[in-house]
């Protein structure tokens, strides 16, 4: 027992000896040349006489499993530079070159041995640029935010690289053109630098600059390269047109004009990339095609509230770190700047009359939008954009007679954000502004705000080295528009002002405009093995982002605060491991304790790869203000449960992983039990298969359904609701070459809901279920609906549709993708959809396969060419 005690107590000091040596460690300096002969080839041989102008730099390091011991396999580099480009070679040692992993993915896919080169041109110790080789010849690149806190793979710069592996290892060879980069105008440059190198066989990875793995930092403790002189401002000038053709094959709907089973479209436009300096750049993009690889995935949102969705259009993803902006400190869905608002769907729907039809736009079309982006020498970062999007009409046909009906108007989007760093990059104060304008003039959608208009303020402080941090930031929004826009407003589910009893909230029929407040400040230890944060943030009821930001719900005030231990260290048959304990609790702005709920978490990696993940948490207290869509608040029945996930070793060529949330309510007020499955199958270095089955069994006993007047009252109807949801999401990548990839991604979704036991909340905040209804008699009334006694007479009192459903949906792309030259692409695309509503009485499986091959599926074929000039 004595010597297990010395032991832990001999590990925990080690421990925290490593978490403590960031400051002690060295910065490593690399110093290169201007070539004054030839410029090396791109073709990964290492055999120009060029690189002789310069040594060899490496010694690296084990970052990973064991930090601070030789790696099992060195590494060294070169770096040498003209006026236009960064040369960099590498040297990767192997002793079992026949061991080296030699997986191919597509671009950004980071498989198999690479090595990388991260390049901090800014020398502002918080923002880098990487480059990523892989050794079968795939390139990744990254920018890279918050001190490595953000890597974001959208950043595609042109770039060129080569590898070959030899005897000794693999070598590789890149040159990165300077315009990609961005720097100060200086005479003599002093970037920050660090190369990272990954053998895939024991997950080993070795640094050029020793950087703990808890240290909390990245790109702050970056070595230097050194020699840089007389770079000249690189003017960059990129224009990349494109065209598209598409054909879009569906089912023909008699009588429907604009239902034939065929439609065909052919557009072009232009992206474009001008480097004012070499350290401000212009985007700009004319008509742009904003087309979905992948398919958004399927949902069913019985809630009531908006689904957020990921952006996937290369414009607004590319360098979007510094217009992301959320609206709290610990990262959530919540944000001033929703890119997806921009061109997404009309607003309005048109006015039919019976035995019309119409030809309704998807989307709204953007006519262009522009960025202006970078950081000057000053450490001011810049963040500028402007987009518009068109008048959007749909066209109606009565027997042969068109109209046309506006449904979106002329919309104008603007957000600027600024940031300047000071104290070498530990503190930043900046701001931000965003708007939206809509030309409302004569037109019937004084629904809409006619302005939206939102901004802030926030700062980030770090100290100790950089292991301490408080950051904040307040904002503001106001909203605009008729009396009809601001009382729909008021009383959208995001902020529910009629709910009764909350005494705080008045819906204000008159009123033109509403204006908010929001807010949060954090603080917390982020650097060793212990770290804790505290943090708290609010809403006011009044703030609204919606027009260009995503907000689910105003009027909270939220409070958090976690600890966790982390040992990064291998020992006894672990890899790694580590513990969490967080509580969160929430109030609204009229003093209502809303919510309170408390976790645990625990990780660990064993040294044969294999990892477990495992999350306790309990809901002591909850009551919703949104339960009831505008009725009052309702409390829930306080839960616990049980998640967790486990996965076998990655590096197989089979590699298995199981998912599961368990849990369940007091008195069996809601139980839920969701599991997945995945499998991925590597059968050759070329080919990868995945598969990730899911299902999700959900039984509630209060499940909102309807709210009807009755006796000259708000009745609010919920339902006992028995839910199951199964799903399939199947991938397949095939690399043909490093350039030329084959993707197809698809997913059959059925959620069948089936209501049962109707009632009518009486006493909503009791804290016995039963005592919050009464149940209601049902008399099925028709084919569709249920007639309800609410007074126990055996009369109907009052009817509602029925709410059971069986919805079922398939979606897939298959995506070849050519690489043809660095920047230019060639697309061909096959997208398939059908959705179907199935009999809610049916079992799922049963439904899924009778629904889903005999509906008519929408087919759409895709040729996309696009070719980037430089100038």
């Amino acid at each position: 027992m004595k010597r297990i005690l010395l032991a832990a107590l001999s590990l925990l000091i080690s421990f925290n000896a490593i978490a403590q040596s960031l400051e002690d460690i060295p910065t490593t300096i690399y110093t290169t040349q201007k070539i004054t002969t030839k410029s090396p080839s791109i073709d990964g041989l290492l055999n120009d006489e060029s690189w002789n102008a310069v040594e060899w730099s490496g010694e690296y390091t084990q970052h990973q499993p064991e930090f601070g011991v030789a790696p099992l396999q060195q590494s060294t580099f070169k770096i040498l530079y003209d006026d236009e480009n960064l040369y960099l070679a590498f040297r990767c040692f192997d002793t079992e070159p026949d061991k080296i992993v030699k997986r191919m993915s597509r671009r950004d896919g980071f498989d198999g041995d690479w090595v990388e080169i991260n390049i901090d041109s800014y020398n502002d110790k918080r923002t880098a640029f990487s480059f990523t080789i892989s050794a079968s010849g795939v390139r990744g690149d990254e920018f890279v935010s918050n001190d490595g806190q953000n890597w974001d793979t959208s950043w595609n710069p042109i770039w060129f690289a080569k590898t070959n592996v030899d005897t000794e290892g693999w070598t590789a060879e890149m040159r990165i053109p300077l315009s990609q980069l961005r720097y100060a105008d200086k005479e003599e440059q002093v970037w920050g630098i660090q190369s990272t190198r990954r053998i895939f066989r024991n997950e080993e990875r070795s640094t050029w600059q020793p950087i703990p793995q808890n240290a909390g930092v990245w790109v702050s403790a970056f070595g230097e390269l050194r020699g840089l002189k007389g770079l000249k401002s690189q003017k960059q000038i990129e224009i990349q047109p494109y065209v598209v053709a598409q054909l879009e094959r569906s089912e023909a709907v008699e009588g429907n004009p604009y239902a034939t089973g065929s439609a065909t479209r052919l557009s072009g436009g232009v992206d474009g990339k001008i480097g004012i300096t070499s350290d401000l750049v212009l985007d700009f993009t004319i008509n742009p095609d904003f087309g979905q690889v992948e398919a958004d995935p399927s949902v069913v949102a019985l809630d009531g509230f908006q689904v957020f969705f990921s952006e996937r259009r290369p414009f607004f993803i590319e360098n979007r770190n510094i217009f992301d902006y959320n609206i709290s400190e610990r990262g959530n869905n919540n944000t001033l700047f929703y890119s997806r608002r921009i061109g997404g769907n009309p607003n309005g729907y048109p006015s039919l009359n019976p035995g019309e039809y119409a030809d309704v736009p998807s989307n709204t079309s953007i006519l262009g939008a522009a960025k202006f982006s970078g950081k000057t020498d000053k450490g001011l970062s810049i963040g500028i954009l402007e987009s518009v999007t068109s008048r959007e009409y749909a066209t109606i046909d009565n027997n042969g007679n068109e109209r046309e009906e506006l449904i979106e108007p002329l919309t104008s989007y603007a957000v600027a954000r600024l940031q300047q760093d000071f104290n070498e990059g530990n503190t930043y104060v900046g701001g931000i502004f965003t708007a939206t304008n809509r030309a409302l003039e004569d037109t019937d959608l004084d629904f809409l705000h006619k302005s939206a208009y939102s901004g802030g303020l926030d700062f980030r402080h770090r100290w100790g080295t950089a292991q301490w941090v408080i950051s904040g930031r307040g904002l503001f929004s106001q909203v605009n528009g008729s009396t009809t826009a601001i009382t729909s407003t008021q009383r959208s589910l995001t902020h529910n002002f009629q709910r009764p009893f909350a005494e705080h909230l008045t819906v204000d029929t008159d009123a033109r405009s509403l204006t908010g407040h929001a807010g949060a400040l954090r603080v917390a230890k982020t650097g060793g093995n212990l770290n804790y944060d505290v943090d708290a943030n609010w809403r006011s009821p009044n703030f609204e982002t919606n027009d260009i930001g995503f907000l689910r719900n105003a009027d909270e005030i939220n409070t958090s605060g976690g600890v966790s231990y982390s040992i990064v260290q291998p020992f006894s048959v672990f890899r790694t491991m580590g513990f969490g304990a967080r509580t969160r609790a929430r109030w609204d702005f009229g003093g209502q304790h809303l919510y309170q709920n408390a976790n645990l978490e625990h990780y660990m990696e064993f040294k044969n790869y294999w990892s477990v993940f495992t999350n306790i948490f309990a809901e002591l207290r909850d009551i919703s203000n949104y339960a009831l869509r505008g009725g009052p608040a309702l409390r829930l029945d306080r839960a616990l449960g049980w998640s967790g996930f486990v996965s076998t070793n990655q590096r197989k060529k089979v590699f298995l992983s199981a998912n599961w949330t368990l849990g369940n309510a007091e008195r069996d007020a809601v139980k839920f039990r969701i599991v997945g499955a995945g499998v991925t199958i590597q059968p050759t270095n070329a080919l990868n298969i995945s598969l990730s089955p899911s299902l999700v069994h959900i039984r509630r006993q209060l499940q909102y359904v309807d709210i009807v007047d009755f006796a000259g009252e708000s009745s609010y109807i919920m339902g006992s609701l028995n839910q199951h949801t199964l799903s399939m999401t199947a991938r397949l990548n095939y690399n043909i070459t490093p350039d030329f990839t084959i993707q197809y991604y698809g997913q059959p979704f059925i959620s069948r809901g089936r209501y049962f036991d109707f009632k009518h909340i009486v006493r909503p905040l009791e804290k016995r279920i039963e005592d919050r209804f009464e149940l209601l008699g049902v008399m099925p009334l028709f084919k569709d609906g249920f007639s309800l006694d609410q007074t126990g007479d055996g009369v109907g009192d009052y009817t509602i549709g029925d709410p059971d459903f069986n919805f079922i949906q398939f979606r897939s792309n298959l995506v070849a993708r050519w690489e043809y030259v660095p920047g230019s692409e060639l697309y061909l695309v096959w997208s398939q959809g059908t959705t179907a509503f199935g009999d809610p009485r049916e079992d799922l499986l049963p439904s899924l396969g009778d629904n889903l091959f005999t509906e008519q599926a929408q087919n759409i074929f895709l040729l996309k060419w696009t070719y980037r000039f430089l100038l």
